[in-house]
């Protein structure tokens, strides 16, 4: 069994084990995919905390930071794009559960060459939200960069400058509900 609980499939004879010994929790010994059971765990206090960036040219950051994008406002859009994938997760990741989200807080920061999103969910229940903030910032970093693909653009239609990078889970936080 792995050393986080999250991912330990309930007792129930139907994981598989892997060379090191480890159960896999999302396939039977059959290879059918399951959905991990959580229903005996405890409600929990949960955040997790994902980030990421997009590198842009100098002058399409000057374009986001005057508002000045044809399409309209970058920042704003992205996080509507940002909590609605965040919202969403369950229904593109494949075994994930629906929880219940308390909150989803989004950061952006601007730099010279690149926008860094930070996105933050919360939630009280049997299981964590990582895949809920990493569906935010790479929503949320696609979305800046569907705003802004006709200025990074080169003449052959490519995107040399363009890149979302450094998308990881930079927290993750779990309090029994009742401790």
């Amino acid at each position: 069994m792995s050393e986080d609980p999250e991912t330990d499939a309930e007792p129930n004879g139907s994981a598989r084990a892997t060379a090191d010994g480890d159960e896999l929790t999302h396939t039977t010994a059959d290879g059918d995919v399951q959905m991990v059971d959580v229903g005996d765990k405890p409600d929990s206090s949960r955040r997790a905390v994902a980030r990421g960036e997009i590198r842009l040219t100098p002058e399409t950051i000057a374009a986001v930071e005057a508002d000045a994008v044809e399409k309209g406002d970058v920042l704003a859009t992205a996080r509507i794009g940002a909590v609605q994938a965040v919202k969403h997760t369950w229904e593109t990741i494949p075994m994930c559960h629906q929880i219940p989200i308390t909150n989803v807080d989004t950061d952006f920061s601007v730099g010279d060459d690149r926008i860094e999103l930070t996105v933050a969910v919360e939630t009280t229940g049997k299981t964590g939200c990582e895949m809920e903030a990493l569906e935010g910032v790479t929503t949320g970093l696609n979305t800046v960069w569907d705003m802004v693909k006709a200025a990074e653009k080169d003449a052959d239609g490519g995107y040399p400058d363009t890149g979302i990078t450094g998308v990881e889970v930079v927290e993750k936080r779990k309090e029994t509900v009742g401790e």
